[in-house]
């Protein structure tokens, strides 16, 4: 069942183009050096309403109001151009349209740049040492790398990986699968505008408020279908890591600060016998979290590795729940 049942005869197909294709060819660096990127493009946006929107003159409650009606305006446009595309799209015929409108949707996909960036943090640590390790992590979270040593330069690329396997892959192909290109578009800019101002800051502390709690609710399905991937990835494997990601889920994931997360990072902890997330450094601030799985916490390069390839075998799972949904 799709929200808009007249426009996506081919939504699993749909799907799995987006996803191959995305594999295949990623998001090429002259094409963003002509256009840029839709998340830039939608990030130009939430920027411009922040500054015309969320007045530091303003009480809390008119600031908050704004937050909400900022969002409404965001989903509303990106539900419109997502629709308006894939109407024109359509007109290509099926097989066309189709893959057409799923090159345009594996742009918002990030399966190969996440793995990329990823990798890099391995061959950094083995080639330049913590340094470089910390300047390849730097890339992929916004915690302070020179708080970091080279455990937490791994534990912090393998927390990255997980977390944003859900929210860059899995929960973008979720709203693709559910809702054709304007779910994604949606979705895309939910998620952009929490990356943005959905921080507890004193600038968005209140007017972030509808970005943050919004991309909880949108993530929740993904974050679940993630661990459940990763949970089948490590039994794939052989060994207790399958049992022990589900125990991990299932003991430590609600108790992580945020709803979604603790899902795939305690998956992920589980499987690899670590443990992740903890007490970590942000800027300045420190984050007092729980731990995720109980098991070493002095990670290596070696795990990130291991990581990847746990995170290569629940890339094939969704392809093949993709392919089975299509057939």
């Amino acid at each position: 069942m799709t929200l808009f049942p007249a426009l996506y005869p081919a939504l699993p197909w749909l799907t799995l183009a987006a996803l191959a294709l995305e594999a295949l060819l990623g998001y090429p660096d002259a094409l963003y050096a002509r256009i840029r990127h839709p998340v830039v493009w939608l990030g130009a946006l939430i920027g411009r309403l922040d500054r015309a929107w969320n007045r530091t003159s303003r009480s809390a409650t008119v600031r908050k109001a704004a937050g909400v009606g900022a969002e409404l305006v965001l989903v509303g446009v990106a539900l419109a151009v997502g629709v308006a595309a894939q109407a024109l799209l359509s007109r290509l015929g099926e097989f066309w349209g189709t893959l057409v409108t799923g090159l345009t949707a594996s742009s918002l996909l990030a399966q190969r740049s996440l793995h990329r960036f990823v990798a890099a943090v391995p061959a950094a640590l083995r080639q330049r040492g913590l340094e470089g390790g910390r300047e390849a992590v730097s890339h992929i979270v916004g915690r302070n790398p020179a708080s970091l040593d080279e455990a937490g330069v791994a534990r912090a690329a393998i927390e990255s990986l997980a977390e944003n396997f859900s929210d860059g892959v899995v929960a973008p192909v979720f709203w693709l699968a559910v809702g054709g290109l304007p779910g994604l578009l949606a979705y895309k800019a939910i998620n952009t505008a929490d990356s943005m101002v959905g921080h507890r800051t004193p600038r968005h502390e209140a007017y972030g408020w509808a970005a943050a709690r919004l991309d909880d609710l949108v993530n929740l399905p993904a974050s679940r279908l993630t661990a459940l991937l990763l949970i089948l990835a490590a039994w794939t494997r052989g060994g207790a890591g399958a049992k022990a990601a589900l125990t991990a889920v299932q003991r430590d994931a609600g108790r992580h600060r945020s709803p979604n997360a603790g899902w795939p990072e305690a998956a992920m902890a589980g499987a690899l016998g670590l443990r992740l997330a903890g007490p970590r450094t942000y800027g300045d601030v420190r984050v007092d979290d729980h731990w995720m799985g109980d098991g070493r916490a002095d990670a290596t390069a070696a795990d990130i590795d291991a990581g990847l390839s746990l995170y290569r075998r629940s890339l094939a799972l969704l392809w093949g729940l993709a392919l089975v949904l299509a057939l």
